[in-house]
């Protein structure tokens, strides 16, 4: 590459950080993704890992395998720990610093444990391939030592308590309960394995808050005829490792916690220095750039966009694809001298699943779906975002084969470690 051509350097291999590169492999300017994880990994689909429908590999591709045809782009492995503004500068926690020209951060969201006393020792997040294969771990172990000590069921070993009923709260509940009804049963003839307990904590009056009233009542109704138990209204005040307790006083013994009750900007954002919103997103400009900072551009999770209603807009996949889409276009645009466009968000409709059969899709127009149109809308839509053929092929192949068998091919143990009941 041309070292004398602008240098664009994207922070994240998420969603919008691969769209702005790809969407540069046309520019006259030399590309390098920097991420501190070595692929991209499809996040909507990771509670799937988590419940043994799929494995991470399904659902992760490298990122070095993304370009490969991108004469313009590169890779490079490490983690951001600092930003010079002035010199132009990102510095690795390896020592290396990497100048640019226009820099693109799209870093994300991490995991918002919002102060609660336990969260962060004794809660597990679902935002990478890591952080679902610990769950899984977690489920699996939990079955074998009530398998080898009854007596452990009432400890709370085979309760899975899950906080947050958004999207991913609701989709891992309905993915445990099928988990635990259709194959643990089977697995474990010997278990009572209807004491087996999902509990979903929500601190709303309702699940799915951002969706429609009526779309909301059928995933409250399907996820309770799977047997999740909903406490709504509710909050948590505590996580220990053995006990949820909620702000009324009351406890959950529970061995496993998922925390899906939200996520907080990457701390990346405060390492440039600039204004921040209370979650910790970068206040940016109508066209994603940082005030006073033309070179650099916010996308995504880590981004505070201005709307209509002043809200900031949704942390969602397809907010950053879209944001990606058009930072690569104002960076042509400022290659040109050319006037740069105002950011607009296209909203195309929000979806979530429960289970086999079962899922709410909402569009821009009001009009909904749900049950197995729904499902099946989510299912193709799903499956196209994913990259990588050889994924969509074992994605397809996993959710017939689960469909067809009620099975589920990976609950695997993969680590060596003994489960502390």
């Amino acid at each position: 590459m041309n070292s004398v051509r602008p240098r664009v350097l994207i922070v994240g291999a998420g969603f919008g950080g691969l769209a702005a590169a790809e969407h540069l492999a046309d520019l006259p300017v030399d590309v390098t993704v920097i991420d501190a994880r070595n692929h991209h990994t499809f996040q909507p689909l990771l509670y799937q890992v988590a419940t043994a429908g799929l494995d991470a590999d399904d659902v992760c591709y490298p990122t070095r395998g993304v370009f490969h045809r991108q004469r313009n782009a590169r890779v490079r492995l490490g983690r951001v720990v600092a930003i010079d503004r002035t010199a132009r500068t990102v510095e690795l926690d390896d020592g290396a610093s990497l100048p640019f020209d226009y820099l693109v951060l799209a870093a994300g969201a991490i995991t918002a444990d919002f102060g609660v006393a336990g969260v962060t020792e004794h809660a597990l997040g679902l935002k990478s391939a890591a952080d679902a294969l610990a769950i899984r771990t977690r489920v699996l172990q939990s079955f074998e030592a009530v398998d080898a000590d009854r007596e452990l069921i009432g400890t709370g070993a085979l309760t899975t308590v899950i906080v947050g009923g958004g999207p991913t709260g609701v989709e891992m509940a309905g993915g445990m309960a099928e988990l635990i009804d259709r194959v643990m049963r089977r697995d474990y003839p010997g278990l009572d394995v209807d004491r087996a307990r999902i509990v979903l904590v929500e601190g709303a009056d309702r699940v799915l808050g951002p969706f429609a009233p009526k779309l909301s009542a059928k995933a409250k109704k399907t996820l309770e005829t799977m047997g999740v138990e909903l406490q709504l209204g509710r909050n948590v005040a505590e996580v220990t490792a053995t006990t949820v307790r909620l702000d009324d006083g009351s406890e959950i013994p529970a061995h496993t916690v998922v925390w899906a009750a939200g996520v907080r900007a990457n701390p990346i954002g405060a390492a440039l220095g600039v204004e921040l919103d209370r979650s910790g997103r970068v206040i940016v400009d109508d066209d994603l750039r940082v005030p006073g900072h033309p070179e650099i551009f916010v996308l995504g999770d880590l981004a505070a966009s201005p709307t209509d209603d002043g809200r900031p807009l949704p942390q969602v996949a397809p907010v950053a694809i879209q944001g990606g889409e058009h930072v690569a276009t104002a960076i042509a645009a400022s290659l040109d001298g050319r006037e740069l466009e105002p950011f607009v968000y296209k909203d195309k409709g929000s979806m979530a699943t429960i289970g086999r059969n079962a899922a709410v899709v909402e569009l821009p127009n009001g009009r909904t779906l749900s049950g197995w149109p729904g499902w099946i809308a989510w299912l193709g839509l799903h499956l196209v975002m994913l990259i990588g053929f050889r994924n969509r092929a074992n994605v397809l192949v996993n959710w017939a084969w689960n469909y067809w068998t009620y099975d589920r091919g990976s609950r695997l143990i993969v680590t060596d470690e003994r489960p502390g009941m």
